[in-house]
């Protein structure tokens, strides 16, 4: 999920039709217990057959309350506040205060824990759920079983009297939950019972997203499509107002939360400031007691305060330089794109441009995604190796468009400066690359239909899986026989459910069947040497320049404690106080 990569996914759902297609694209992280399809864990387990536990068992809020004001600074507005009507980050921040889903993630980790379900198995195609009794959303009403289904019909049935219409729901809901749901019903007042068509690994996972959210019914039959301005949840803030013209949310806090530790400040206001260095200006002047979507230079200015702090963590995303095999026939030889992989400097690359807020790139998923293979090293600068594979292959003298964005992206903090080393590098051992900006929105059309040579792009995370990297970026979403016989390409414009992540149009068969086969094993002990062959054949075969690997980073103020940053599933606001 991104604030602006909404695009990129819903062109994949349009493309890749069917459960398997959408299915794939969500996922967990890696650690899960062993499952057979029948066995229980525990809430530590996020993939796998799994039955959860009892959540928050943390400081209550009459040992940990310390109230005011907390202000979160971001770099734009939310534009909406249903989660059904977005696939924005910026929603999500605000939203994931609001709302709570049947299972969350912990704060900081990937691992799952309870949350509106107490308890749930997983047996076979079965999820089974029991919730949590007690809950009452912000407008009064008891949460029931009747507003899980209610929520999940309103985003994906076009038959029911509550749907709110394609243009207004987002990709989310086949990617999340339709497509791979046969059926979901109540089991008494209090219990879920959900029908999938076909095991599906990640389930739980997809449970916990942001758009997994869980609204009241009432609300969505008073409402409707005004629930973008009027949120109703359960969550441990509720809505007050929003100032659009000054792009402010307020929220206070939900006194009546039913968790057993509740939020410590006593309201929360998010608002927006659209340049990253004014954003961590905001930060070190006491504007602001957290702010995100920070680059190598605003960090610096954090770094260099004593007012705030710099927080950071690996993160769960990778930048890349995918080569379109289905435009250029010099990308079809495995040996050219290899050499291209020899000739670029990715070291000096993370080093000298990123400056140190990312990490080389030997494959798709970083190191703490299950799946990671660590046999496999960064392609090395070898420009002279370059050169000779380059005249071997028959292509001395290669040139090509090297497609890049105009602004920053997480992934990739500095795409012009990165294209430009690129470009450098493979003038070196005569490779002639013309490079060809373009503003984001008009830059993901161009790429989705595959106008590119060569082009930048880059994934954050849904919910840590590898599937969610494998298979959403590199599966072609098409089945393995039509793939041409003796190809590991295929031509987008011949296939209706093409995946249109897939940028560098590869369709390696192997490659594909791993990928599959991974998606219906709940034994992580199954997965996991599947994922690992399946880097081993990237690496090999190299669709793409797999460049980096960034970090996530906040600033916070010294006045914040209680704050713990996080890959996905956040911010986690409520257990976060500030000193008075």
């Amino acid at each position: 999920m991104a604030t602006d990569d909404s695009l990129k996914r819903r062109s994949f759902l349009k493309a890749a039709g069917g459960a398997t297609a959408a299915a794939t694209l969500a996922g967990c992280t890696g650690g899960g217990g062993e499952g057979d399809g029948t066995t229980t864990g525990t809430t530590e387990t996020t993939s796998g057959t799994t039955e959860g536990g009892e959540t928050d068992t943390t400081t209550t809020e009459e040992s940990g309350s310390s109230g005011g004001t907390l202000t979160y600074a971001r770099g734009a507005d939310s534009g909406t506040l249903d989660f059904q009507n977005t696939t924005s980050g910026e929603v999500a921040k605000v939203t994931n205060q609001i709302y709570d889903s049947l299972i969350e993630f912990k704060p900081g980790k990937t691992s799952l824990k309870a949350g509106l379900a107490t308890k749930w198995n997983v047996d076979g195609k079965t999820v089974s759920l029991t919730l949590r009794e007690g809950v009452k959303f912000h407008n009064g009403d008891e949460f029931t079983a009747k507003d899980f289904v209610a929520t999940y019909r309103r985003f994906v049935d076009e038959d029911y009297e509550h749907y709110p219409g394609k243009d207004y729901v987002s990709s989310y809901g086949p990617y999340s939950l339709g497509s791979w749901i046969k059926s979901v019903k109540k089991d008494g007042k209090y219990g879920v019972s959900i029908t999938l068509k076909q095991q599906y690994a990640p389930i739980l996972a997809n449970l916990a997203m942001f758009c997994s959210k869980v609204h009241s019914l009432k609300a969505i039959k008073k409402y409707g499509t005004d629930l973008k301005s009027n949120p109703v949840g359960t969550g441990p803030f509720k809505f007050e107002n929003w100032d659009q013209g000054n792009q402010r949310i307020r929220l206070s806090k939900n006194e009546e939360f039913w968790g057993e530790q509740n939020a410590k400040v006593g309201e929360v206001v998010f608002t927006a400031v659209g340049k990253n260095s004014t954003r961590a200006q905001t930060l070190v002047s006491g504007g602001a007691d957290i702010v995100d979507g920070l680059g190598a230079q605003s960090s610096k200015i954090i770094e260099g305060s004593n007012k705030a702090e710099l927080v950071s963590m690996p993160g769960i995303n990778v930048g890349y330089m995918a080569f379109n095999m289905a435009r250029v026939e010099a990308f079809r030889n495995k040996k050219v794109r290899q050499a291209i992989s020899y000739a670029i400097d990715t070291k000096s690359l993370v080093n000298t441009i990123f400056k140190g807020i990312a990490s080389q790139a030997s494959q798709p998923i970083p190191e703490s995604v299950m799946g990671y293979n660590p046999d496999l090293d960064p392609y090395g600068y070898k420009p002279d190796k370059a050169k000779k594979m380059l005249k071997e292959a028959g292509y001395d003298g290669l040139s090509f468009e090297l497609s890049i964005m105009k602004n920053p992206r997480p992934y990739l903090p500095s795409p012009r400066q990165a294209a430009q080393l690129i470009k450098s590098n493979l003038g070196d051992v005569g490779v002639t690359v013309e490079l060809n900006t373009m503003p984001w929105k008009a830059y993901l059309t161009y790429t989705e239909n595959y106008k590119h040579d060569a082009c930048f792009l880059g994934w954050m995370t849904d919910n840590g899986d590898p599937d969610n990297f494998y298979y959403a970026l590199l599966h072609p979403g098409i089945s393995r026989d039509a793939v041409p016989e003796g190809q590991d390409w295929a031509d987008p414009s011949k296939h209706d459910n093409f995946n249109t992540l897939d940028v560098a149009a590869w369709a390696n068969t192997e490659f594909m069947k791993l990928t599959e086969e991974a998606q219906t094993s709940y034994k992580t002990s199954e997965r996991k040497p599947k994922y690992q062959q399946a880097g081993k054949i990237f690496h090999e075969e190299q669709p793409w320049v797999a460049l980096d690997h960034t970090k996530t980073m906040r600033g916070v103020a010294k006045r914040v404690s209680g704050f713990e940053i996080a890959p996905i599933g956040g911010p986690f606001l409520k257990q976060v106080s500030l000193e008075k």
